[in-house]
C-alpha cells in the first residue's frame, strides 16, 4: 500500500463537493466521469445537454446494452460460445480443466436437481462467485441482488438472458433428457463469459488503435505499445465520454492532474508488458503476434497488446485494492463496538473533515444496500456492504464492473471445502466456523467467538429446514454476516437493493454539504460508550426471518414440515420457561427469532 497519499482539491467549478479534500491515488475520485462532466460544463456549457446521454446507462428492462443491436449481440455470443467450445481455438482443454478445478469446491457444495445437475439459477450463482473471487469482477446480470423465478434466471437484460440459452442450445445433444448443467457445462459457461469479456476488450483496443492512427497489422515498438496502452486505460476508465477522453489525451498536464499519481498507473501497465516479455522469452514458440518469427525482438502485434489488456483486466482489482483497504481502515476505526457498522453521522463527519470518499447520499446508500435503518441508535452504514457497493467499483463497462475484493469469499470457500454438500448440521458448522478467525483490524485477527445468541440462531435456522442448515440460503449468509460483521455483507432480499453505478443512479448520488453537516451534528448526541456490549446495543436488529434458497433444495424441503412443527413446539416451550425472549427492546434480548419463516427460491 502506498503510504504517501497526497491530497488534491480541484477548482470549485469542477465538482459539486469542491470544499472537500480529495484523496490522490491515481484517480480524480471514484466517480471520475463526474469530474470530466464538470470540466466540460465549465469549458463548453452548450455541451451539457448533448453529453448527458453519454454519462448515463439506460436502465430499460429489455436491454443492458441498449446501444447494441440485439441480433448483433446474439452473433457475438454465438462466436464466443464457439470459441469457448474449441471451434475457434481460443480455449484449450487445459484451460477448461483449470476452470473446472477452480469450480469444483463450489460445485460440490451447490444443490443439484433430481438428475444430479445444477439448475440455471445455481449456475448463475457459480458464475458470479467464480469471477468475483478470481478477479473481483461483477458480471453484469449475475449480481446476487437480482430477482429470479422459475421462468427467468435473472433479469431480462441481454447478458443474463442470452448466455445460458446458448449454452443449453450448444450442449443440447449431450443432455436432451437430463435437464441441467454438470461441471463441464459450467466450465464452458465460464469460458464463454471470459471470451465475451476478452472480445469487449478487443473492440475497445481496436478503437484505440484507430484513434492513434495505428494499423492493426503493423507491429509496434515498445514506445508505440506504451502509448496505445496508456490511451486504452483512459478509454477504459472514462467509458463513453468521448469529449473527455479526447481532452485528456491531447493535454498531458490535464491528464496528470486529473489522475493524481498517474505515474503509478503507468508503472502498472508497464509491469503487464514486462510480464508478457517474460512469457515470450520463456515460451517463444507460444508467443502471440507477428514479430518476424523471433519472440525475442521488441515488437508487438495487436494480439500481444490484446494479451496485455487481458492481464490488466484480470489484475487491475489487486492494483486498486490499496484504495479499498484505505477506505476499510477508516471505517473499521469508527466501528468501536465491532458490529460492522458505522453511524451515518460519523460517516458524514469523516467525509467533511478528512475522507472525501465518504459522501454518497443517503438515498443512494439505501439503494446500494449499505444502509441499516433498524437500530435505535440511528442510521448506520454497513461496512462490508459499502466496500462491496457499486459506488466503489473503479471500472464500469457494459459487460462487467471491477470492484473491491470481497473478504467474505475466502470464508465461504473454506466452509464449502469443509462441508462439501449443500447443507450441514449445526454441530458441523459450529465446529468449522469456530476454528476460523475474524478481523479486529486489518492488521489483527482473533479467534471467532460464537456467542450464545449466534448458536441459538443457527439452531433456529436448522429447525426450519429439517434439522439441516442450507449453506446457500439467505439465512445462513445472514448468520455469517453477524459472525463476521466486518467481512461478510448483510444479504438483503433479492430485488430490494441494486448494484447501480453512480451515473446509473436516477437520483443524486452525492450528498450535499448541508445534508452531511446535518447528520454530522447528531454525532455527539448518538455517541455511545465503547464499554456497552453488543447485546445492549441490540446489534442484530436488522435480522430478517425471510429465507431465500438457491434453486435445488426441493428434496430437503419436502420432509421439513413435521420437523418445522416440532422445532416450533420446542421453541414455544423454551419461551414459556424463559430461556428464549421475544422482547427485542430488553437490554438482554438474545435476538432469537421465531422458526416459522417465509421461504422461497431465488
Amino acid at each position: 500500500k502506498n503510504s504517501s497519499v497526497s491530497r488534491w482539491a480541484p477548482p470549485s467549478q469542477f465538482h459539486p463537493r469542491s470544499n472537500l479534500q480529495f484523496a490522490a491515488m491515481f484517480t480524480v475520485d471514484k466517480h471520475i466521469v463526474s469530474l470530466l462532466a464538470g470540466i466540460l460544463l465549465a469549458l463548453c456549457p452548450n455541451y451539457a445537454v448533448a453529453s448527458s446521454e453519454a454519462f448515463s446507462v439506460e436502465r430499460k428492462a429489455g436491454s443492458l446494452r441498449a446501444s447494441v443491436d440485439a441480433v448483433a449481440f446474439e452473433s457475438e455470443l454465438r462466436n464466443a460460445m464457439g470459441e469457448a467450445l474449441g471451434c475457434g481455438g481460443q480455449v484449450s482443454g487445459q484451460d477448461l480443466e483449470k476452470i473446472e478445478k477452480a469450480l469444483t469446491p463450489m460445485y460440490r457444495s451447490l444443490p443439484k436437481n433430481s438428475n444430479g445437475r445444477l439448475e440455471r439459477r445455481s449456475l448463475r450463482h457459480l458464475a458470479h462467485r467464480y469471477f468475483n473471487e478470481r478477479s473481483s469482477l461483477v458480471i453484469r446480470g449475475f449480481e446476487p441482488s437480482r430477482p429470479v423465478n422459475d421462468s427467468s434466471w435473472g433479469s431480462a437484460e441481454i447478458l443474463s438472458e442470452r448466455v445460458p440459452g446458448f449454452v443449453e442450445a450448444v450442449l443440447e445433444s449431450r443432455h436432451r433428457s437430463d435437464r441441467g448443467f454438470d461441471l463441464a457445462d459450467a466450465a464452458y459457461m465460464i469460458a464463454t463469459i471470459e471470451q465475451l469479456v476478452f472480445d469487449s476488450e478487443s473492440a475497445l483496443l481496436e478503437k484505440v488503435y484507430q484513434s492513434q492512427q495505428k494499423s492493426l497489422q503493423q507491429p509496434l515498438g515498445m514506445q508505440g505499445l506504451k502509448q496505445v496502452l496508456q490511451a486504452y486505460i483512459v478509454h477504459w476508465l472514462m467509458g463513453d465520454d468521448k469529449v473527455g477522453i479526447d481532452m485528456l489525451l491531447r493535454n498531458t498536464s490535464l491528464l496528470e492532474s486529473a489522475f493524481p499519481h498517474w505515474d503509478l498507473l503507468v508503472n502498472f501497465v508497464e509491469g503487464e508488458i514486462r510480464a508478457l516479455d517474460y512469457q515470450r522469452h520463456r515460451e517463444p514458440l507460444k508467443t502471440h503476434g507477428h514479430s518476424g518469427g523471433n519472440a525475442l525482438k521488441q515488437f508487438y502485434a495487436f494480439e500481444d497488446a490484446h494479451a496485455v489488456v487481458g492481464g490488466i483486466t484480470r489484475s487491475f482489482a489487486s492494483f486498486w485494492e490499496s484504495e479499498c483497504i484505505d477506505m476499510k481502515e477508516s471505517l473499521i476505526a469508527m466501528d468501536t463496538h465491532h458490529t460492522g457498522r458505522v453511524l451515518l453521522s460519523k460517516f458524514y463527519g469523516t467525509g467533511l473533515d478528512s475522507e472525501w470518499r465518504f459522501g454518497e447520499s443517503e438515498s443512494y446508500l439505501r439503494e446500494l444496500g449499505a444502509l441499516d435503518e433498524s437500530s435505535w441508535r440511528g442510521k448506520q452504514v454497513i461496512i462490508p456492504n459499502y466496500i462491496q457497493a457499486a459506488s466503489n467499483c473503479i471500472v464500469t463497462t457494459s459487460h462487467y464492473m471491477v470492484c473491491c475484493s470481497n473478504d467474505c469469499n475466502p470464508i465461504i470457500s473454506e466452509i464449502e471445502a469443509a462441508i462439501g454438500a449443500p447443507y450441514a448440521s449445526v454441530e458441523r458448522l459450529l465446529s468449522t466456523v469456530g476454528n476460523m478467525t475474524s478481523l479486529t483490524s486489518l492488521d489483527d485477527e482473533i479467534d471467532v467467538k460464537l456467542e450464545v445468541t449466534l448458536v441459538e440462531q443457527l439452531q433456529s435456522i436448522a429447525e426450519s429446514h429439517s434439522g439441516q442448515v442450507p449453506i446457500h440460503g439467505r439465512l445462513f449468509l445472514q448468520w455469517l454476516h453477524y459472525v463476521f460483521p466486518r467481512e461478510c455483507p448483510f444479504p438483503h432480499k433479492t430485488g430490494t437493493v441494486a448494484a447501480v453505478a453512480p451515473l446509473e443512479y436516477t437520483g443524486n448520488y452525492v450528498a450535499t454539504v448541508e445534508e452531511m453537516k446535518a447528520h454530522s451534528a447528531m454525532d455527539n448526541a448518538s455517541d455511545i460508550s465503547a464499554e456497552l456490549g453488543r447485546e445492549e446495543l441490540q446489534w442484530m436488529s436488522q435480522w430478517s426471518e425471510d429465507e431465500e434458497l438457491v434453486a435445488g433444495y426441493e428434496g430437503l424441503r419436502k420432509n421439513s414440515t413435521w420437523r418445522r412443527k416440532l422445532g416450533l413446539g420446542l421453541f414455544l416451550v423454551a419461551a414459556i420457561f424463559g430461556s428464549v425472549s421475544f422482547n427485542r427492546k430488553s437490554s438482554t434480548a438474545d435476538m432469537l427469532l421465531p422458526t416459522h419463516r417465509k421461504a422461497h427460491f431465488v
